[in-house]
């Protein structure tokens, strides 16, 4: 079972992307900078340039509601969001968040928010505000272990970030490397496929392990290092480069990655997928990549790991525009 099949065509998806594309870029004015199709839009406000983006956590929100556990849902949601602002080197400085219910549960309001605040305190960013809407007509209700109804729910929030240089990718150059940084699990993708190919009470603990925050040792890397490209590895997966391999014009060889953990192996083999398609659909533990001069690349690992968030020099940056992975000995082109 493949993604598609699973329920999530991305080839439609993208399609769908860029017949939104056309039609916003009507609204857009001399204030809107041109990096459209990036991690974050941009936009100048007076003297500051603002990043904004808005995003939410997919259906990892059944797995909350299958362990009955939804104190942490809301720091994905929040890294969804931040960890996309910084690719444009932004900080974040605001978020808002929405929240909507099948039925008004002030306890689980409480503790989806318990989650935010806690993601929020880690990204240094301020909760500014919110929506909570109750949608009985639209948010149907969710399956626990025992097989009883949850309240249903979704959550999602945008955030914006202060922007004092923009990284875009258009200043990587051949043999740059990418290093990459250690992920904590599946992180908040691929949820569609994970749930139909794991058993649940087997595995449920481990896939609502939260989105790690990438945004402390970021900021310091692009404060402290001439940076040259950042992407956070979310939906599509590695695919994901591209976005920053074609405003240079570049491509990437990832031929260091390291070993992904059990459950990226077991989705793997209960869903008999090959490597192409998992290196597309999974981060398969790396979470984050930072593209900088080789002469740069220990100290980025150096501020990563002072975090306490291991890295390694995952591959380098190519005259092709082409990504490629080696998995298992083999060359494969995403």
């Amino acid at each position: 079972m493949d993604y598609a099949e699973a329920g999530v065509d991305v080839s439609r998806v993208k399609g769908i992307h860029a017949s939104i594309e056309k039609m916003i870029r009507k609204t857009h004015q001399r204030d809107v900078l041109p990096v459209f199709g990036h991690y974050a839009g941009i936009v100048k406000i007076g003297r500051e340039k603002v990043a904004v983006h808005t995003d939410g956590v997919g259906s990892k929100v059944l797995v909350a509601q299958f362990l009955k556990k939804y104190d942490t849902i809301g720091i994905d949601c929040v890294a969804m969001n931040v960890n996309d602002v910084i690719c444009v080197g932004a900080k974040p400085v605001a978020l808002v968040d929405y929240i909507a219910l099948q039925h008004e549960d002030e306890e689980l309001v409480a503790k989806l928010m318990e989650g935010v605040v806690k993601g929020a305190e880690e990204a240094e960013v301020a909760v500014i505000g919110g929506e909570t809407a109750i949608l009985p007509d639209m948010i149907k209700p969710g399956l626990d272990y025992s097989g009883f109804h949850t309240n249903g729910f979704d959550i999602a929030a945008t955030c914006i970030g202060v922007v004092k240089k923009i990284i875009t990718g258009e200043k990587m150059k051949v043999n740059d490397v990418v290093v990459g940084v250690e992920s904590s699990g599946l992180h908040s993708n691929g949820y569609t496929l994970a749930r139909k190919v794991l058993n649940m009470n087997e595995w449920a603990n481990e896939m609502l392990t939260p989105t790690r925050i990438y945004v402390k040792p970021v900021m310091e890397v692009v404060e402290k290092i001439d940076v040259h490209g950042l992407a956070h590895i979310t939906g599509g997966a590695f695919t994901k480069l591209s976005r920053i391999g074609r405003v240079a014009g570049k491509g990437f060889l990832l031929d260091n990655m390291p070993k992904p953990k059990g459950i990226f192996e077991e989705i793997r083999k209960n869903a008999k997928l090959d490597y192409k398609q998992m290196y597309s659909t999974f981060n398969m533990g790396v979470g984050f990549c930072v593209v900088v001069a080789k002469k740069d690349a220990k100290k980025v690992i150096e501020v990563f790991e002072r975090y306490g968030q291991k890295a390694w020099e995952v591959g380098r940056v190519t005259k092709e525009g082409r990504i490629v992975v080696v998995a298992e000995g083999n060359s494969i082109e995403l």
